[in-house]
Parts: C-alpha cells; sequence; structure tokens
C-alpha cells in the first residue's frame, strides 16, 4: 500500500494544492493509503476534495483509505457524515 501523508492545513485557501498533490494518484494501481495525523485544519472543501478523490478512484476499482487521522480531521469527518466514506472510524472490534 502507498502512503500520501494529507497537509496540516486543509482549508479552502489551499484546496487547489490539495488536488494538485492528490491528481497523479488517481489511477495508481495499488491501494492508497492517506496519512491524516498531520491535519491541524479543516474545512468543508477540503473534505469534500478528499471525498471526491476517494469516490473517484473507487468507481475505477481502487482502493483509498484515510489513516491515521487526527482528531481534528475525524471530527470534521464526522459532522459532515464523511467519516465512513473516509474510513476515518475504524470498525469496533
Amino acid at each position: 500500500m502507498n502512503a500520501l501523508p494529507l497537509p496540516s492545513d486543509l482549508g479552502i485557501e489551499h484546496v487547489a494544492d490539495l488536488q494538485a498533490a492528490l491528481r497523479p494518484h488517481l489511477e495508481d494501481a495499488e491501494p492508497l493509503s492517506l496519512t491524516g495525523d498531520a491535519v491541524e485544519r479543516v474545512h468543508t472543501a477540503g473534505l469534500q476534495m478528499l471525498h471526491a478523490f476517494v469516490r473517484e478512484r473507487a468507481a475505477l476499482g481502487l482502493a483509498t483509505v484515510v489513516t491515521g487521522a487526527s482528531p481534528v480531521l475525524a471530527d470534521a469527518a464526522r459532522q459532515l457524515a464523511l467519516a465512513k466514506s473516509l474510513g476515518v472510524d475504524a470498525p469496533t472490534a
């Protein structure tokens, strides 16, 4: 599995940078882990970009997960009902 660290700031003013960082990995055949432990700031637009990326990869039959989500990232994903689709909330055993 390939890993791609997410930037610390997923604010609206950084969405174009996030898109540019994600775009080269859209069609990577290997499963992709988006490492979210460094995320300190999130706006809805940043989460929407992540969701669209994960959804587009899934449509291509490619696996993508967000791992190690920071509390800020996990809380924002839950508030926007994107935690499940991004894989932020791991199933409990």
